[in-house]
């Protein structure tokens, strides 16, 4: 039932005019705003206690956050109406230049991003222009929203490996094919994660990253994606890349490659915050109880 409303929610909006579709998305976002009471109060504290804006300030960003949430629910839904002719004026890349130059080493390339903004149009936009994308899902609480998810990525052209034992497998296949490698920089690590400090405040962030960065060697190039000013179509950000600095302390070269991921995120959101996802629980593992965990492991 739930899969067949999706499709049909997403054929109607694939068969809307784009800008038509964004103004409807902006009402929706209205009404997001007004109606997830318990979302809006965690953005708006979070924004105030991590950026240190004014009540007001964070008020006005979040409502802003929330009109962009809105416009990209329904443009998630019109993704089958996305093809190489049509994204390049939908979503423009500043330099992809960095992409294809990091491609060349074949070595894979793990590509950073965050959710920023309509991160699903980022990977459509990446396989659509011709980049060999592989993700990992993100598991969603609806084992059939993932599937019709993972169904619209697949029709952009990108490769989707679900999480599970072949996760890795996967992942380091497509790294041996020389493919770009999609993780997401900015979501809770949980217990196997690498506390860094993120806005402030220390949070357990994803191991891939350094993993296969140590691994193969590979350049990690953070991309970002953002609504252009008068909100029809997105920017992506592509900066320059880092490595995986070798030193022979394992540990200690982990954290410093996903310190400077986390830098590279921090830096985007402060530049553009209405586009950062703030009701996402990023500080979701306690950092204090994983150090207590830790010293009772040594004391043992």
């Amino acid at each position: 039932m739930l899969y067949a409303l999706l499709k049909t929610l997403s054929w109607l909006a694939s068969h809307t005019p784009y800008k038509l579709l964004v103004k409807i998305g902006r009402i929706l976002g209205y009404i997001l705003w007004r109606v997830l009471k318990k979302q809006r109060i965690r953005a708006e504290e979070t924004i105030h206690e991590r950026l240190g804006y004014s009540h007001i300030q964070s008020k006005e960003i979040i409502k802003k956050m929330f009109v962009n949430l809105g416009i990209s629910g329904l443009e998630m839904l019109y993704m089958p109406a996305l093809n190489k002719d049509n994204i390049r004026g939908l979503v423009t890349f500043d330099h992809p230049e960095i992409l294809w130059e990091a491609l060349q080493q074949k070595r894979g390339v793990v590509m950073l991003a965050c959710h920023m903004d309509n991160w699903e149009w980022l990977g459509a936009a990446l396989a659509l222009n011709g980049f060999p994308l592989t993700a990992v899902e993100k598991p969603q609480p609806n084992r059939v929203y993932s599937d019709f998810m993972n169904e619209l990525r697949r029709g952009a052209g990108q490769e989707i490996f679900a999480r599970g034992t072949s996760e890795i497998l996967g992942c380091a296949r497509a790294m041996k094919k020389g493919r770009m490698l999609g993780l997401i920089a900015d979501q809770d690590g949980g217990d196997a994660g690498i506390f860094v400090p993120f806005l402030g405040k220390m949070a357990s962030t994803p191991a891939g990253p350094a993993y296969f960065a140590r691994k193969f060697k590979a350049p990690c190039v953070p991309i970002f994606i953002i609504r252009k000013p008068e909100g029809y179509g997105h920017q992506a950000i592509v900066k320059e890349p880092f490595y995986y600095e070798d030193t022979g302390d394992r540990k200690a070269d982990d954290y410093n490659l996903t310190l400077k991921m986390t830098r590279s995120v921090e830096e985007i959101i402060k530049k553009y915050p209405e586009n950062w996802l703030w009701f996402q629980h990023r500080w979701n593992t306690p950092y204090e109880a994983m150090v207590e965990k830790g010293q009772e492991k040594r004391e043992k």
